[in-house]
């Protein structure tokens, strides 16, 4: 019986062919990401070229007051200094975090572990968690305004002479922030718990433990880079925004450092819309504006960076002890 040799695979023409439409995408893509890329290069220099010569240590660690108690001149390159400003903007985005993240990792777990996906409520919850995501930033300045110093400000305040709590103050400002960035937190903690694997939470419940010990031990560690991620862009956003806190707690000039929660304070940002509005001779004032743009852009990059590396550290020890 004679038996022909196999035959060689049939290949597709197109497979030996130029794919012209894959290249072009890959090329338009590649052009969309160096255009982004180019335009914050851009920006960046722009701010380091304008910025650099006011730019210094003394610039970075001068308050806003001498030593005789007399205010310094903010639009004066010489004697401008941004220290009070970056600690009032480092205290409102650590206060912030402190609020933000634990609510909204509650808000995710229950999303996610417990709530039924077709519920009216669940259907609530994620409808009101998406239009909070597009609310404009200065809305959320009003709803400070109104609902924290107003409503429960006024309430705690209730038989004072003079207003201790419904006044602006660091820790409404953060309120506030908090509010904004919560969809953030949410959604990315949502994804991190979604991509975790049934089998693990089916193996810890197979094994006797509960639906919560189940969250606590196996669900929230497994997930845990991906809530730092929420953290890190609540971060990024919070970092440079003026607008809510425009009516809720930032101060034109403050002698002191804020010493409590009730206290205002002096922030980056708002510190540039001031230079940039309010000053005599814009020319003048033009160097301490970028050196100022160039100091925020530095805080917000460091607070980033710690948390990055916070969650580099907890991923390293999560594969160790995998």
């Amino acid at each position: 019986m004679n038996s022909s040799p196999p035959q060689p695979a049939r290949l597709d023409f197109r497979s030996r062919g130029f794919d012209f439409a894959s290249f072009a995408f890959t090329g338009v893509t590649g052009l969309a990401t160096l255009f982004i890329l180019a335009i914050l290069a851009i920006i960046i220099a722009n701010v380091v070229w304008h910025g650099w010569s006011t730019f210094s240590w003394r610039f970075l660690t001068t308050g806003m007051t001498t030593d005789t108690g007399v205010a310094k001149d903010m639009f004066n390159a010489e004697e401008a200094g941004v220290l009070p400003m970056i600690i009032g903007t480092a205290l409102r985005v650590l206060v912030m975090t402190l609020f933000v993240v634990p609510i909204g990792v509650i808000t995710a777990i229950y999303l996610t572990e417990y709530a039924h996906s077709t519920a009216l409520t669940t259907r609530i919850i994620r409808g009101a968690v998406n239009n909070l995501a597009g609310v404009p930033s200065i809305v959320f300045g009003l709803f400070g305004l109104g609902f924290f110093i107003s409503f429960i400000g006024g309430a705690m305040d209730a038989g004072r002479a003079e207003p201790h709590w419904g006044k602006p103050a660091i820790l409404w400002a953060s309120l506030t922030l908090a509010v904004m960035t919560l969809p953030l937190v949410i959604v990315a903690t949502e994804e991190s718990l979604r991509a975790i694997t049934p089998g693990l939470r089916e193996a810890s419940l197979a094994l006797g433990a509960t639906k919560l010990e189940t969250i606590l031990k196996i669900v929230l560690p497994e997930a845990l880079p991906g809530i730092l991620t929420g953290g890190i862009l609540a971060v990024g956003r919070a970092g440079g925004e003026v607008a809510p806190i425009l009516f809720t707690g930032a101060a034109y000039y403050m002698r002191d450092l804020p010493k409590a929660p009730t206290d205002q304070f002096m922030d980056l940002g708002y510190h540039v819309f001031i230079l940039s509005t309010q000053s005599p001779d814009i020319e003048k004032t033009r160097p301490i504006l970028f050196a100022t743009v160039l100091a925020l852009l530095l805080l917000t990059l460091s607070l980033n960076l710690i948390a990055v590396l916070v969650r580099a550290r907890v991923r390293k020890k999560m594969r160790a002890g995998h």
